[in-house]
């Protein structure tokens, strides 16, 4: 299960408790009405199914902020980036040991 992260609720689940609070939240008198007496219902908390609302919103363009396919994005550039830094440490080490063997040889 490599770059998949264990969650507690399943796809389905997740996107229908984000569903109804999208279609109800005229029945509410503010959506985090909404939100917390839908998240009652899934017996999950209510920051859970906010924040799940929020990155909605975000995916949608309603939000400002980074879409989930833009962090996924960034997290697999910040993993790349990272390996590039060890790769390239583990260059420069060679290098300098290289070099330094090279001037401990004789001249001819």
């Amino acid at each position: 299960m490599k770059g998949q992260t264990q969650t507690r609720y399943p796809k389905e689940v997740r996107h229908r408790a984000t569903q109804m609070v999208f279609d109800h939240r005229g029945d509410y008198p503010s959506q985090w009405a909404a939100i917390r007496s839908i998240a009652e219902k899934f017996n999950m908390s209510p920051e859970t199914l906010r924040s799940w609302v929020r990155q909605q919103e975000r995916d949608e363009g309603l939000r400002p902020g980074l879409t989930t396919e833009e962090k996924v994005r960034l997290k697999e550039l910040e993993r790349e980036n990272a390996e590039l830094r060890r790769a390239n440490e583990i260059l420069k080490s060679a290098a300098a040991f290289f070099g330094a063997e090279l001037d401990r040889r004789p001249k001819r």
